[in-house]
């Protein structure tokens, strides 16, 4: 399968995960260019993706291939730090542009959560777009993760998306459903619960608002009923 970008930094930085995951939980690429944007891979399945399994199976999976792909991170790649601090410095200023939608606790958790969660730097590739609409079927094996954005930090940074991405799932009727969504991701990838919560937490509000400039409409409103789960 021939993938093509036209962005030579992303294609590098998908060269560089997926050369080191080498096939082991993600596509495995066989050449790159990242000058001209294109990257030759193994074909998998498009049409079928982690979001056409039942959420709780799905979950598992997910949260299986959290912990399968934190290997060693290669060196150049961004740290979560520094997105974290970008973050950490511009909510305030985006939540005014947008008349605060959220609510002040929240934001100031978020605040607070990604300038902390942020300084503890780890030295672990992560994806950090890893929904499960980015997890394919394959032949070599039953699901391979694709198109990953290479950060160097922690794994549970990759928890939020497998959160928000399906919080309108008939499976999530209640609060308690939420909080078992996050047991299952946390428990699958054997990963720290508080981080996950409070990555979710600053996360949920960056991409509430992100949506919100965007003009987007259905994404804020999964990332306020998370948040209203597991902040009410």
């Amino acid at each position: 399968m021939l993938k093509l970008s036209r962005s030579e930094e992303t294609t590098a930085d998908e060269t560089v995960a997926l050369t080191t995951w080498d096939g082991r939980g993600a596509v495995r690429l066989f050449e790159s260019e990242p000058q001209v944007g294109a990257l030759l891979m193994e074909r998998l399945d498009p049409t079928r993706s982690l979001r056409g399994l039942d959420l709780w199976p799905a979950a598992q999976v997910a949260g299986e291939l959290v912990r399968r792909l934190a290997v060693p991170a290669p060196p150049g790649l961004r740290s979560l730090s520094e997105l974290a601090d970008v973050m950490a410095e511009h909510l305030q200023r985006r939540q005014r542009a947008l008349g605060d939608p959220v609510p002040r606790a929240w934001l100031d958790a978020a605040r607070s959560l990604a300038a902390d969660l942020g300084g503890r730097d780890h030295h672990v590739l992560i994806h950090a777009d890893l929904h499960y609409g980015n997890v394919l079927a394959g032949e070599r094996e039953p699901w391979l993760a694709v198109d990953p954005r290479a950060v160097r930090g922690h794994p549970e940074f990759s928890v939020p998306e497998l959160m928000w991405t399906r919080a309108d799932d008939q499976a999530l009727d209640s609060d308690n459903a939420v909080h078992r969504l996050l047991r299952t991701l946390v428990e699958a990838g054997d990963l720290e619960a508080d981080a996950a919560h409070g990555w979710i937490v600053a996360r949920c509000v960056d991409y509430w608002l992100w949506g919100l400039e965007k003009g987007l409409t259905i994404d804020p409103v999964r990332c306020e009923r998370v948040l209203t789960a597991l902040l009410s």
